[in-house]
């Protein structure tokens, strides 16, 4: 259920059905802060965005871009595909193969 659509069943079953915080919350499985803050407002608060993570090849971009500058005056071929290139990087430049 969506976030409105859940604060509105959980409005709706306050009043008709007088069911108090803990109940609502334990029909809903939910956390009672989550009720009352259905309860108070229509709308659900705005969600926190999540700082950005920073991306294991950042360190090895320009080596990846440089790769693939080489490889434009390749013969079709000849050129890196995705695995080749990451291949490279782990043997070449040591970069954590993530297994």
């Amino acid at each position: 259920m969506t976030p409105p659509a859940l604060s509105r069943e959980i409005r709706r079953d306050s009043r008709t059905e007088k069911l108090s915080i803990h109940e609502l919350s334990r029909h809903y499985g939910v956390h009672r802060r989550l009720v009352r803050e259905a309860l108070t407002s229509p709308w659900p608060a705005p969600r926190k965005p999540m700082p950005p993570r920073p991306s294991v090849i950042d360190p090895y971009k320009y080596l990846i871009d440089a790769i693939l500058r080489a490889d434009l005056d390749a013969p079709r071929k000849q050129r890196h595909t995705a695995k080749r290139v990451f291949d490279r990087l782990v043997d070449e430049q040591g970069m954590d193969s993530g297994s």
